[in-house]
């Protein structure tokens, strides 16, 4: 006779359950030069759900520029995180870490 026979079902835990954890991947993100948005992104499969401003690095002037869905060459971007390109969750944040926006 299992647990579910009497309705008794295990709940899910959020990672929050558990601070020690948090706290740890914070520490260890930070020492790796990453901000709680990348963990976030990172938890969430890489785009971060709603963080899905793309953080480009320009390869012939090392510009920091930032693209929003719908703009001309967002589709085009990627993101590549060993040349310090990231994913944002807003505009404010991109400015906030002195990205620029794409003009296009």
């Amino acid at each position: 006779m299992g647990y579910r026979q009497y309705g008794y079902r295990p709940q899910k835990r959020s990672v929050l359950s558990y601070p020690g954890l948090v706290i740890a991947a914070l520490a260890l993100g930070a020492a790796g030069g990453m901000t709680a948005t990348d963990l976030i992104a990172s938890f969430n499969g890489g785009t971060g759900g709603s963080c899905n401003i793309k953080g480009n690095v320009s390869i012939d002037t090392g510009e920091r520029i930032f693209h929003v869905p719908g703009q001309r060459y967002y589709s085009q971007t990627k993101i590549s995180p060993q040349y310090g390109e990231r994913w944002f969750c807003s505009e404010f944040e991109a400015w906030a870490a002195g990205w620029r926006k794409s003009k296009v």
